[in-house]
């Protein structure tokens, strides 16, 4: 699915990012490797969404870094791609929205529609392809933001929190999407507020609360035994807030 040169993989070197004198992210120090889905959790306002905003490259950091070890002085946001909580369409069609992330890669256009009609149908949206984006459900929303970074080939996504407003079944929808993503060599590090998502879906997980990382472990460890005081209180349900 990708080519040979990997960006992978991912190390963040004591990364702030400070505002108001405030550090939201304090001195986070991890690295990704290929292979694995990463689930970020913790409470509100831990942090989640600004860590991978950072990863993504979207804002920079305060201090330290945050290196692509494979990228090898390749710029590496042309092979990672991201889909937000609440995604932002284009006023256009459902297939034009995928027609155009494409051809900011400069592919030619019957390849980007084998491309487009390939994602449609994966991610079961083919029927609707010519509705405006904007006019879609919430579901339909996100598979389509989902099809759309699927069409660039990403070798890492970045998914925030990509089930938070929608139901059941739309959520189910959302983690197959995932899985088959992931299956096909995708490298997936995502937040989620859903305890039932993380426990579905990573492979490892990330704890953070006030900006750090206060656990960094294989997911069936993590969720039978976590070694933090703090994040056995999360998976307890208990609230955690800023002192």
């Amino acid at each position: 699915m990708h080519g040979p040169q990997p960006i992978l993989p991912l190390e963040l070197r004591e990364v702030v990012l400070a505002l108001g004198g405030r550090r939201l992210i304090d001195g986070i120090s991890c690295r990704f490797a290929a292979g694995l889905k990463t689930v970020i959790i913790g409470p509100n306002g831990a942090g989640k969404s600004l860590f991978l905003r950072l990863c993504h490259g979207l804002i920079r950091p305060t201090a330290g870094e945050i290196v692509w070890h494979g990228a090898a002085g390749r710029d590496p946001a042309s092979a990672q791609a991201m889909v937000f909580q609440r995604p932002v369409m284009l006023r256009r069609s459902a297939v034009a929205n995928i027609e155009y992330a494409l051809s900011l890669q400069g592919l030619g256009r019957r390849l980007r529609r084998e491309r487009v009609a390939e994602v449609l149908a994966r991610t079961g949206l083919s029927e609707i392809a010519d509705r405006p984006a904007r006019v879609l459900s919430g579901g339909e929303q996100q598979k389509l933001a989902l099809a759309r970074a699927w069409a660039l080939r990403p070798q890492v996504l970045f998914l925030d929190e990509p089930t938070s407003s929608l139901d059941p079944g739309a959520s189910h929808a959302i983690e197959e999407i995932v899985r088959t993503l992931h299956a096909e060599g995708t490298r997936i590090i995502m937040t989620t507020h859903d305890l039932g998502q993380a426990r579905r879906l990573a492979d490892e997980v990330v704890f953070l609360h006030h900006g750090r990382i206060v656990e960094h472990a294989p997911a069936p460890a993590f969720f039978d035994g976590p070694a933090s005081p703090l994040a056995a209180a999360f998976l307890r349900g208990e609230l955690l807030w800023r002192e």
